[in-house]
């Protein structure tokens, strides 16, 4: 297994939550791969653990085939058999049997899995839990699962957990800081050549640990992407089938439309051929409780008030590269002839890489507020900035804009470029911030945010409030 990396806050989280003096459930959720399981064991490493998961998705899987998996488990664990196999009372009593007493972590692992074909599963968990598991004052029980929309309906808003939970925990993507480490030596690798490799992977910990620091970027996404054996080939078909089984098809859509640029709802919609209502909303609420795509809303600068307008960005590095240059080009990877491509020679990588940049950036935005001095207290609003064009006011769109509590506005342009970024991008700042709707008395600071340098013509202008590389994203490592 490879070394466990990152996750400190988190893992700080849990052991005080070990250390109560009452039995804890605690709900562990997050997008698939992003190292929920693994937290689990990092976190029971030194204690006694016992781990059940649920049976992936199948048209076959039935609730009985659930239980029937759970009880081989059960063998495994306490060497012992559970005769009726029909009923989830006799498989969680029994596991609530052997835990008793001294300090105990359960984990049940993908929970939407194993219970959601028998509509009685959470009610028993609920039940056992009450009158069994938590009379061990020093056990913890770990729900966990990758459907986030199922644990929301069916864990977090129901009133039969309600008041028992002691601990929920999202994971995200890891921050930039934890990221450089899956290279062996990381300071001789050029910060250029990470962000390639972040640019598919984004800050998902299981992609991360496939990749071989001796390798150069091409190589290894070359193995990870366009070889039918390599993990990222056959991931996207993968999460869908697993997390929305016989729907999986409007979803994949739905990334699809966000490939190229945000999107608001009703521009969804119409892309689809589907009316604006409650269903397009559930799947959107879904993608994003998922960990795929990111809701961002606009606000009024004169008052931070948030507004109505709100766009869906696709906000998974992975998904976009899969659908932009995997998927198009499957059949050719599996019959060998696309090894040769080389990662420059894909079609419109620049943008793509602009996206990507701009999801890893937005991911980190807590560093950018450190490299710019600024206090969260001082806060008012801040994230990808839209005013929608009327008859009053031009349309603007900014990269990542931050509104302080001192009528200042730090405007962020998040740019891309494998050269020396020129001494333009001054005219395209103004022209933003000539768009932007804003009382008289604000002040403005553009900020420029890149991956490979700039000229030293736009340097010498000293135009931009501060010039933030890469390279400064990478290294200046940032904890909560």
């Amino acid at each position: 297994m490879t070394r466990f990396i990152g996750r400190e806050k988190e893992l700080k989280t849990l052991k005080s939550v070990y250390e109560k003096k009452s039995a804890s459930l605690v709900v562990l959720k997050g997008r698939r791969r992003i190292g929920k399981s693994r937290l689990a064991e990092e976190f029971a490493k030194h204690e006694k653990f016992y781990s059940f998961t649920g049976l992936p998705p199948t048209p076959e899987t039935t609730a009985q085939s659930q239980r029937e998996a759970f009880a081989k488990q059960i063998k495994k664990a306490f060497n012992i058999y559970v005769d009726n196999t029909n009923d989830w009372w006799d498989l969680l009593w029994a596991v609530a049997e052997h835990t008793q007493k001294d300090k105990v972590i359960i984990l049940f692992d993908e929970i939407s899995w194993m219970g959601s074909k028998d509509p009685d599963f959470l009610g028993k968990l609920k039940t056992v839990w009450d009158n069994h598991f938590k009379k061990n004052p020093e056990l913890v029980l770990i729900l966990c699962g990758s459907i986030s929309s199922w644990i929301e309906e069916n864990i977090l808003s129901s009133t039969g957990f309600m008041g028992r939970l002691s601990l929920i925990l999202t994971l995200e993507e890891l921050p930039l800081s934890d990221c450089k480490k899956f290279w062996n030596n990381e300071k001789l690798i050029s910060p250029y050549e990470k962000f390639k490799i972040l640019a598919v992977t984004g800050g998902v910990p299981r992609y991360l640990e496939e990749i071989k620091p001796h390798l150069p970027a091409e190589e290894n996404i070359r193995q990870l992407c366009f070889e039918k054996s390599g993990i990222l080939f056959s991931e996207f078909d993968q999460i869908f089938s697993d997390l929305f089984s016989s729907r999986s098809s409007i979803y994949k859509q739905i990334v699809t439309c966000l490939g190229d640029s945000p999107a608001d709802r009703n521009q969804i919609a119409k892309w689809l051929g589907i009316e604006v209502g409650g269903v397009i909303s559930t799947y959107l609420d879904d993608l994003t409780k998922a960990g795929f795509i990111s809701r961002d809303f606009s606000w009024q600068i004169k008052d931070g008030k948030t507004s109505k307008l709100s766009h869906y960005r696709l906000s998974d590095n992975y998904l976009r590269f899969y659908l932009k240059y995997i998927e198009p080009n499957k059949r050719k990877i599996e019959s060998g002839v696309f090894q040769e491509r080389t990662l420059t020679s894909l079609p419109g990588l620049s943008t793509i890489m602009g996206l990507q940049f701009e999801n890893l950036v937005l991911s980190n935005r807590k560093l950018i507020h450190k490299l710019l001095d600024i206090r969260s207290e001082d806060i008012i609003s801040e994230g990808p900035y839209f005013q929608r064009k009327t008859a009053r006011q031009p349309g603007c769109q900014i990269d990542y804009l931050i509104q302080t509590r001192f009528d200042c506005l730090y405007v962020c342009e998040i740019k891309f470029s494998k050269y020396d970024i020129k001494k333009d991008i001054i005219d395209v700042m103004e022209e933003k911030i000539l768009r932007l709707k804003m009382p008289r008395y604000f002040s403005c600071r553009p900020v420029l945010i890149h991956v490979n340098g700039i000229s030293e013509e736009l340097e010498d202008s000293q135009y931009f409030s501060k010039i933030i590389s890469f390279d400064w994203l990478l290294n200046n490592c940032y904890r909560d």
